[in-house]
């Protein structure tokens, strides 16, 4: 059965300085608490990696990268690829943010091409879906998280839909303090289940976590992860808190 996962997402905050300090902080802070219903990931900056990776080694939580190239490899000037990502020991990794769709116009094709990689390299790629809020208000959400999820994701056979995680972020909701209610968020989250069904059958679909990403912190998570096919959080700015954070992977 799928488990539950707290995922943060450090986006580009820190220098190195800072970002020894935090996660050191998280590594201090897990100790107080037991962890072991929940897997914790933290996704810094391509530059933290190794960083981050090597503190994980002696602490409860995995690493994840915030992006990856849609090449194997070769002469694309400052992108990242999935091997290279291996060969730090990334576990996990992010596709698909509303932040790489909007600033770097990212498709789902482009999505697809990333996971397929990431596959390959055994990384479980976390596949970010969303609506804004104008196609929220004009009740095109569940259009636009449909071809989201269909285009991203839906190519794979489904022993690898298996591996992956999806996460519902409303981009209305992402760093702007509001949050989706309890009950939006398990509306979406249970037709994005019930996508995986129709496509697959039920056995796929209880396997797949399906995390909620915006403005997700201590005080609301709890509420938010009582809901039935929310298996967890796509955490921003309250990753960046060692406490917070935690607090957040400990509220099942």
């Amino acid at each position: 059965m799928r488990r539950n996962i707290v995922a943060g997402n450090w986006k580009m905050n820190k220098n190195f300085a800072e970002a020894d300090d935090l996660i050191n902080s998280i590594e201090e802070t897990l100790r107080q608490y037991d962890t072991t219903d929940v897997d914790i990931i933290v996704c810094p900056p391509f530059p933290f990696l190794e960083l981050v990776s090597d503190v994980s080694e002696d602490a409860n939580f995995f690493v994840g990268a915030q992006n990856v190239a849609k090449f194997d490899n070769g002469a694309y000037t400052g992108e990242i690829s999935a091997s290279m990502l291996k060969s730090m020991a990334v576990d996990y990794c992010i596709v698909g943010h509303s932040e790489r769709r909007k600033y770097f116009f990212e498709t789902n094709q482009d999505v697809a091409q990333k996971i397929d990689l990431l596959l390959k390299e055994d990384i479980t790629p976390i596949m970010c879906v969303g609506e804004s809020l104008e196609e929220r208000e004009s009740n095109k959400h569940f259009e636009v998280i449909r071809k989201q999820v269909e285009e991203g994701i839906f190519h794979l056979r489904a022993e690898d839909m298996q591996r992956c995680i999806i996460a519902y972020e409303p981009v209305w909701a992402i760093g702007t303090g509001k949050t989706a209610t309890k009950e939006q968020a398990q509306e979406i989250h249970a037709f994005i289940r019930q996508l995986i069904r129709e496509k697959y059958n039920d056995d796929v679909a209880q396997e797949v976590s399906i995390l909620y990403g915006g403005s997700c912190n201590p005080k609301n998570a709890s509420e938010l992860f009582s809901m039935e096919d929310v298996d967890g959080g796509l955490i921003g700015g309250a990753s960046l808190k060692a406490k917070d954070f935690i607090e957040i992977a400990c509220s099942f």
